[in-house]
Formats: C-alpha cells, structure tokens, sequence
C-alpha cells in the first residue's frame, strides 16, 4: 500500500484557532469607506475624439480622421468650392484679360496710352468677381467644417447637403469676419509699402532707412499677423457653435486661448508644415517626371510650344485643387478641435458632451451642448 492511500486517523480533525496570516484579506474586501473603489474606465469615445481634454498627439491626428470619416462631406465639399473658384477666376479673369489685350492691340495709334489705362483698370476690376467669391467659398467651407467635426465628435454623420444648410446659417456673419481680417492685411500691408515707398522716394540717405524699415517692419507685420490671427482663431467656430456676434466671438477667443497661445500656434503651424511637406512629396516628383516625358516625346521641340504648356498647366492646377482641398479640411478641422479642446480644459464641455451622448442613447433629449447660456458665459 503506497503512502497516499492512508487517509487521516480516526476522530483526527484540523487545529482550530488559525486564521490568515496578519495583513492579508481576501479577494474582493477592501477596508476602506464606501466599500471598494470604482473600477476605472477610459473617457467615452462616440465619435471623431474621445471626451476629455486632448492630448498633443490626437491634435496632430484627428484633423486628418475628418477627412477619412466623411469625405464625401468634407473633402468633397473643399473640392466642389475650391474648383468653381478655379474656373470662374480661370474663365472671367482669363476672358477679361484676352478682350483687354485684343482691345490693346487693335487700338489706334493716338489713343494706346488711354486705351492701356482703361483695360488695366478692367482687368483689374475683373479680378474683384473672384475675389468675393473666395471670400465665400473660405467662410462657407469654416463653417460645414466647424459642424462636421463638431457634429463626428457626438458620433453624429450628416450629409453634404445637411452640412450646408446648418453652416449657411451663420454665413454672412462668417463672410463678415473674413472680409475684416482681409482688410485689416491688406491695410497694414499698404501703410508699410507706403512707408517705404516715401523714404525711398526721398533718396540719399533715406534709402537706406527705408531698406531697414521694410525688412523689420515685414518681421513685426508677420508677428503681429501670428498674435492676432492666434488670438482670434476661433472666432469661426464660436459664430457657427454659439451663435455669437463678431466682436463677442472675438472676446470670447481672447479669453479661451489665453495661456494656450504657444500651444495652440505650435500646433497650427505644426499640421501646416506637414501638409506643406506631403504636398510638395508629392507635387515635386510628378513635376520632374512630366518635365522629362515631354524632353523625351519631343527632344527637338517639334511640337507646338502651347500644348505641352497647356497639358502641364492642367496637371498642375489639379493636383493643386486636390491639395489645397484637404489643406482647407485639415487646417480648418485643426482649428475646431482646439476650440473643443479649450473648453474641455477650461469649462468643462466634455461632461456636457457625455451627458449628451449617455441621453441619446437613452432615447432623451438635451440641449445643444455646445451652446453657452448668457448668463454663464465667462467674460473676457
């Protein structure tokens, strides 16, 4: 018989009296009040970014997920805005331009001078249609941005034609700002040249003067330019998401952003540069090799000088339509995510967010959440 199969002797029962040794307790018991502690849980993620303050990384990267989960919305609706723009200046600009030359040209010999002066000044005015059409188009597209990246965070995905109608209500409001931050460039822009301009005109010594002038005049206008447009960043998405009045969404964007100003110009400049750099990756090579095709199909330069000119012309303005579309999406989509931000870090506007979404699913109904009541708006 082996010795595991000798069981206990009889009457033979365990010592009494032991307990676990000192500091231990057992699966589950937790001696503090309340009983135990409640299990951590990441931050709900609906949508486009999870709901609590952003961290650097996703900053860099949920403006590009904006064009990948709604394309169709985003960077179609940059591609549609970015080519009529296209082929309205190509068209009246380019048709203006030829009628002026013709006109120039056929002139008689007396009246060119008058002639010259009357089609430049055409020409110029013909510029203005396509101007105030990008003023337009740019408000238009900030504002089907701002609700779109507004709208994926909540897990909500709207159509082109919702996403217009929604920005469209706030359009002029945005056209406005825009026409102001164009004037307030060009004006700043035109007292420095003029400035220049006058110290030049005096001669001597003033040339100089008006070379230094110039070259640290341009470095303040571009600091000066950076501060402001950092400072007022989000006014765009303050007027769509609050409805607010230029001049309180401007208050209203001094006020979020102070603090965070660094951040949020590095983070600005940082996805510039990178859609800048992936541009040129890709625009520089095709450049080359379409440049050497034509050197080998027509070594001798046989073929009509316009039609390789008009084939390079029409490549490159594509592929420019098709980078200077997800450029407007991934800056405009940058741009809305810190204001998100912002207000997760100084308002709490991620609970509101959770509260919001936890409702909808429930099958209840809640107020905008991004809508700031007036008497709890902070003050600038």
């Amino acid at each position: 018989m082996t010795p595991d199969a000798y069981g206990p002797p009889p009457a033979y029962a365990p010592a009494t009296g032991y307990g676990p040794p000192p500091g231990y307790a057992p699966a589950g018991y937790y001696p503090g009040p309340g009983g135990p502690p409640p299990a951590w849980a990441p931050p709900p993620k609906p949508g486009l970014i999870p709901l609590r303050p952003l961290n650097f990384g996703t900053l860099l990267w949920a403006p590009f997920q904006v064009l990948r989960r709604n394309p169709r919305a985003t960077f179609g609706s940059a591609l549609l805005i970015q080519s009529v723009l296209t082929f309205v200046t190509v068209i009246v600009v380019g048709l203006v331009t030829a009628w002026s030359l013709g006109r120039i040209d056929s002139a008689p010999a007396g009246d060119v001078e008058a002639v010259t002066a009357g089609a430049t000044l055409t020409i110029i005015l013909s510029v203005l249609v396509p101007l105030a059409l990008q003023l337009i188009g740019s408000a238009l597209l900030q504002g089907v941005i701002v609700v779109e990246v507004a709208r994926a965070t909540l897990g909500q995905k709207l159509t082109l034609r919702a996403l217009w109608r929604i920005a469209g209500r706030r359009l002029w409001v945005l056209v406005l700002w825009t026409v102001i931050l164009v004037g307030v460039l060009l004006i700043a822009v035109a007292v420095l040249a003029g400035l220049v301009t006058v110290l030049v005109l005096l001669g001597d010594g003033f040339v100089a003067l008006g070379v230094i002038v110039g070259i640290f005049g341009g470095l303040g206008l571009l600091a000066l330019g950076l501060w402001l447009s950092t400072k007022t960043s989000l006014v765009p998405s303050l007027i769509v998401l609050e409805h607010l009045s230029i001049r309180s969404a401007v208050l209203r964007s001094w006020r979020l952003t102070r603090g965070y100003f660094w951040r949020t110009l590095g983070i600005q400049l940082l996805v510039a540069l990178i859609v800048s750099i992936v541009a040129q990756i890709v625009t520089t090579p095709l450049s080359l090799i379409f440049t050497y095709a034509i050197g080998l199909v027509d070594p001798n330069a046989a073929m009509e000088a316009y039609i390789p000119s008009v084939i390079l012309y029409i490549l490159t303005l594509f592929i420019a339509l098709i980078f200077g579309a997800v450029a407007a999406v991934v800056q405009s989509a940058t741009t809305v995510l810190i204001y998100l931000d912002l207000r997760m870090r100084t308002e709490g506007l991620d609970l509101e967010l959770q509260r919001f979404v936890e409702s909808a699913q429930a099958g209840g109904s809640v107020a905008d959440p991004y809508l700031v009541p007036p008497t709890s708006r902070p003050t600038a």
